[in-house]
């Protein structure tokens, strides 16, 4: 019995001094961790939002006609004229997706930049901390890569003219007033918001499964968590 008892202590003596907390880890550690794993967190969003089907067959991201237009979509599908409320949504989420692979280098660039200071109030911030500080420091930046690319996207689809004229039958419906948004903002916006909501899906899988990061560094800062 006293032979066991010891056994079962030195075993939760050796589990204790390989469990990290984040004050065992040095600065330089949880800030190169928390970066291994936002990028790998980057790059699996840009790879899945960028493929064919990225935006328009993923729930999450799906982009939707806006706002009233999305309610009166709804009332011309019951009258016969979906197909044309499915074309313009197919054109809106294929310009999505023709976008986002462009964001790699300046998500890159940003993490980079994260300061140790940044990392740690991350590390110790909620499971989308990480996300959140990517969205203030690269949103503008990627909105003026994405912009182009959605205009000339939509351009080559005639995405704006169906767009318009859509508007304009709603319209006679009653269900909308007949000033619209600028199609080509509203698809930007919204192909930044689905972008980075597929990286904090990421980062909660990393934070909640430590095993799943791409490096070692990374595994033993979000184990540490």
């Amino acid at each position: 019995m006293l032979r066991i008892t010891t056994l079962a202590a030195a075993l939760a003596l050796s589990t204790s001094a390989f469990a990290l907390s984040l004050a065992d880890l040095s600065q330089t550690d949880a800030s190169g961790g928390l970066k291994d794993a936002l990028i790998q967190s980057a790059q699996v969003a840009i790879q899945q939002l960028g493929a064919p089907g990225g935006f328009s067959n993923n729930p999450d991201v799906r982009i939707e006609l806006p706002g009233d237009l999305g309610k009166a979509a709804r009332t011309m599908k019951m009258m016969g004229m979906g197909a044309q409320v499915t074309q313009l949504e197919t054109s809106m989420n294929q310009a999505a997706e023709a976008a986002v692979p462009q964001a790699q280098a300046l998500l890159v660039e940003s993490v980079k930049k994260m300061t140790v200071q940044d990392a740690k109030s991350i590390l110790a911030g909620p499971q989308d901390s990480a996300t959140q500080y990517l969205n203030k420091t690269s949103r503008e930046q990627l909105r003026a890569k994405f912009l182009p690319i959605v205009q000339q996207t939509t351009a080559q689809v005639g995405l704006a003219q169906q767009y318009n004229s859509f508007a304009g039958q709603a319209a006679a419906f009653g269900v909308i007033d007949a000033k619209s948004a600028n199609i080509e903002s509203y698809v930007t916006e919204q192909a930044l918001d689905g972008l980075f909501e597929m990286i904090a899906q990421q980062e909660a899988s990393i934070r909640q499964n430590p095993a799943g990061a791409a490096t070692s560094l990374a595994k033993k800062v979000f184990g540490a968590l």
